[in-house]
């Protein structure tokens, strides 16, 4: 059997060496136009804050490694076609400019995704960065030591993780978001909060411009200077970092005939599977199923990734696996404050059709006397009609996502509100006041559902 598999960060990696162990004699081939493979992407902004020095720590297996277990790794090797009929592929070999021509008998794609540029004038400018492979970090931290002013374009996951990692190498950050709130997949009332509680915390050291759609950067021959909006305001600069979202890599996939789904990457089954034989996909390039509320969602994660590029090799290896979905959990860090979210929120259960309601608490996350005591903001949601828990959004320089991590638990169990307050959650003054915060939502939200349904 020959396996060839298209990608190698979280998924291909993955895939990858499973595909190894379930098939010692097969012959495997990763092709990636990287220069890299196998490597925490999301660790890109926690080595530019400083945390550690060598880049090399992010790096989980070297192309020796696989080449080690029989594995032949094709660096700078860019896939362009794929031809179901004739189960080849057509690569082009970057470094040498030529092509080349290979055959499969399983072809698993996990080409990923890719940054996404919004129209800005003259993005071609020096010092204008996006963050998503190990020589954006290199460049973006090479760049950042030597500067003292920088704008991040974005207010989503990598937006805050990096206003964190400048403010940390003591650059002036200024933060400008399109929309009207930062980390929009929350609902409006949490992010407001996050907004909130991270310009208290400011000093000075940077600030945030919301509703501030960045039209264009000026600069010269030594790079980017300033940062245009379209309301006339211009902000000076020594680098950008465009952190405005990212995009799946399948156009090779749909133009293979390969179906994508409505968020635009590929459509699997739970086995993996695209709808044409012996071609599966997994990763950021794969839309995924959303356990809660049975429905397609995208959600590019290096975690669920891992799972995909499991699940992938064994059924491309013959085996028989499934992987259910995923409950949209999330969280990230900016500046001691933590964001953490699972399920859905209030406008995604409106949207779906549910009638939701919703219970939002404010409590110490462990009891007050002890000196590490910190604010958490919790947002339970269950639908009204059945008290089905839909999801939990929590903000806070506490232990919010040790909370939002419970939730996820709830949620595949399918418990009511009602079911949940009787939780035995755990507790000790280093931990949890007495009746953990959780709880209290949960009774809340109980109590709110009884109410509507003592009134039909």
């Amino acid at each position: 059997m020959k396996i060839i598999i298209i990608g190698g960060v979280a998924a291909g990696a993955k895939a990858a060496a499973k595909s190894r162990r379930l098939q010692p004699e097969a012959q495997i081939d990763l092709y990636t136009d990287d220069t890299h493979i196998s490597y925490s992407s999301c660790g890109l902004p926690y080595y530019i804050e400083g945390n550690f020095e060598d880049y090399e720590q992010l790096l989980v297996r070297s192309p020796e490694d696989f080449e080690k277990i029989g594995i032949k790794v094709h660096l700078r090797h860019k896939v362009t076609k794929i031809l179901p009929n004739c189960k080849q592929i057509l690569v082009e070999d970057l470094e040498n400019n030529k092509a080349i021509l290979d055959c499969y008998d399983r072809l698993i794609i996990a080409t990923g995704a890719r940054p996404y540029i919004p129209p800005i004038k003259n993005t071609d400018l020096k010092n204008i960065f996006t963050l998503r492979k190990i020589e954006d970090g290199i460049n973006i931290k090479n760049k950042l030591l030597a500067s003292k002013n920088a704008v991040i374009v974005g207010g989503g996951y990598i937006g805050l993780e990096l206003l964190e990692a400048f403010v940390r190498q003591n650059v002036h950050v200024t933060l400008l978001e399109h929309g009207k709130h930062l980390m929009k997949k929350m609902d409006e009332d949490m992010s407001e909060l996050i907004y909130n509680q991270l310009t208290e915390a400011s000093n000075n050291r940077f600030e945030i411009h919301l509703s501030e759609e960045v039209v264009e950067f000026e600069g010269d021959e030594n790079g980017v200077k300033f940062v245009i909006t379209a309301s006339g305001k211009r902000f000076d600069t020594d680098l950008v970092v465009i952190a405005s979202g990212v995009r799946p890599n399948s156009e090779i996939a749909k133009d293979a005939g390969i179906e994508l789904g409505a968020f635009g990457a590929i459509a699997v089954n739970d086995r993996m599977q695209t709808n044409i034989e012996d071609i599966y996909a997994c990763g950021d390039c794969c839309e995924d199923h959303l356990i809660v509320s049975d429905t397609k969602i995208w959600m590019p994660l290096g975690s669920t990734a891992n799972k995909e590029g499991r699940t992938a090799s064994i059924n491309a290896c013959g085996g028989d696996d499934v992987f259910k979905g995923v409950l949209a959990s999330a969280v990230t860090r900016c500046l001691k404050l933590t964001m953490s979210m699972t399920g859905l929120t209030v406008k995604e259960a409106e949207n779906l059709g549910y009638k939701p309601v919703f219970a939002t608490v404010t409590k110490n996350d462990k009891v007050g006397f002890m000196p590490d005591v910190n604010n958490i903001t919790l947002k339970l949601v269950a639908d009204k009609d059945t008290g089905l828990l839909l999801g939990c959004q929590a903000v806070g320089t506490g232990d919010a996502d040790k909370r939002v991590n419970i939730v996820t638990s709830a949620l595949l169990a399918k418990m009511t509100a009602r079911d949940f307050y009787n939780n035995d959650i755990t507790y000790a003054p280093p931990y949890s006041p007495t009746i953990d915060p959780l709880l209290n939502a949960a009774q809340i939200l109980a109590g709110k559902i009884d109410e509507v349904k003592s009134e039909m």
